[in-house]
């Protein structure tokens, strides 16, 4: 029999060819678990605003995977000692990081799942398919959960300089055609180094670090909290908890077998079981749109209206603020749907809401960015750079939002 070749290479429209290192890489990428991640949209609702917005979190997944190859050979080429399982460990856990997202990204865990975030779902499906490899992935657990005695190796997994974000940026960019995210990845990885098991920059990527760090809070407003993604989402987010109401109280909803069991089971961190992930497993935004579309015409007018909403982009009007607007304001516009469609308080709730988003593009209190100069003195990036935007982007900014029906206006 015909030993199959494992050894593949894929062609990414940001980064060209990229090569599957090893057989393990390769048995992963194959696997039930990660091909899901082809039908989990990368940016959620984005495509609302940005019609190419449509990748997915597989794309996202190869790609951080092939930057952390690069981070390696470069590292390894100013002499950083990674031995060939700390290199595949690095590769597998960066390549499963997301694997835990579920449809349409973070809508979920404010709706189908509570209480359990999509990083603690990743590390389930690491342990099983762990569990599946008989141990393949133990030292790629150690380095995603940063338990690994050198620090670096999970730092370029997680923090505010990693392979991820690197990737994420570049790639939404892209596919949005928002040219402000386009960071120079390759450069920014060319200076990196390692000091004391620590992640540094060199002196000389000063620069890139600042454009980096604007392009991160650029991208931010601009697309991922864009007004109209944050309406979008919000309605998604409504229209599941409406659904899950519904079913609480003893309604059968048009829905697929795998969403069905999410709307009828409360599944929170001490439910989560191996089955439970199975069944997650399944889960998609295929599942998602289909059901929303048979909702459009199902006898409630809260969810038929929801589903409208989503299907046919006749989304909320949305304003926003500085500060939260009072809550004298939002019992005004929530009279207003129930006189105007004849709706009770709470059933206008799910079309009247308030909330806030925030965008902190650096935190100097987590895991800094840290610049080595010559001097071999080590300073963090908010102290060593001219640029006095550093310390501003440093800076949590909120800004509140409240929706409403366009039809109040």
């Amino acid at each position: 029999m015909k030993k199959r070749n494992k050894l593949k290479i894929l062609n990414d429209p940001i980064y060209g060819f990229i090569t599957l290192p090893n057989a393990l890489i390769f048995d992963l990428i194959e696997h039930k678990y990660f091909q899901r991640l082809r039908r989990i949209t990368q940016m959620g609702m984005s495509y609302m605003v940005y019609p190419g917005a449509h990748h997915t979190r597989f794309h996202h997944a190869i790609g951080s995977m092939h930057l952390m190859q690069q981070a390696v050979r470069v590292l390894r080429f100013k002499g950083v000692e990674i031995s060939i399982k700390e290199e595949t460990a690095v590769l597998v856990a960066i390549l499963l990081h997301d694997i835990g997202h579920g449809p349409f990204s973070h809508a979920m865990e404010h709706s189908i799942v509570n209480g359990i975030s999509h990083e603690e779902i990743s590390l389930f499906f690491m342990k099983a398919i762990n569990k599946e490899f008989k141990g393949k992935l133990d030292l790629a657990i150690e380095v995603f959960k940063g338990e690994y005695k050198r620090e670096f190796l999970h730092q370029l997994i997680s923090s505010q300089l990693d392979m991820d974000r690197l990737d994420y940026l570049k790639r939404d960019s892209f596919y949005t055609g928002v040219a402000e995210g386009n960071v120079n990845s390759e450069r920014l990885i060319t200076m990196l180094n390692v000091v004391n098991d620590s992640l540094v920059v060199e002196e000389k990527g000063i620069y890139s670090v600042e454009k980096f760090l604007l392009s991160r809070r650029l991208m931010y407003w601009q697309v991922y909290l864009h007004k109209t993604s944050l309406v979008a989402e919000n309605l998604l987010i409504n229209t599941l908890k409406r659904a899950k109401y519904l079913v609480e109280n003893g309604h059968k909803l048009p829905a697929g077998t795998v969403l069905t069991f999410f709307l009828e089971n409360k599944i929170d961190a001490s439910s989560f079981t191996h089955d439970v992930l199975n069944e997650f497993s399944k889960l998609d935004d295929y599942d998602i749109i289909s059901a929303v579309k048979e909702w459009i015409s199902y006898d409630d007018k809260v969810l038929s209206e929801l589903a409208r909403m989503l299907i046919n982009r006749d989304l909320l009007k949305i304003k926003l603020a500085s500060t939260p607007f009072s809550k004298e304001l939002l019992n005004s516009y929530n009279k207003g749907v129930q006189e105007k469609f004849n709706l009770t308080e709470e059933e206008a709730s799910y079309f009247v809401f308030a909330g806030s988003a925030s965008n902190q593009a650096y935190n100097t209190k987590k895991q800094n960015i840290k610049l080595i100069f010559n001097t071999k003195e080590i300073k963090d990036i908010a102290a060593a750079s001219d640029q006095y935007n550093i310390e501003a982007l440093s800076q949590r900014v909120t800004k509140y939002f409240i929706c409403r029906p366009k039809v109040l206006d």
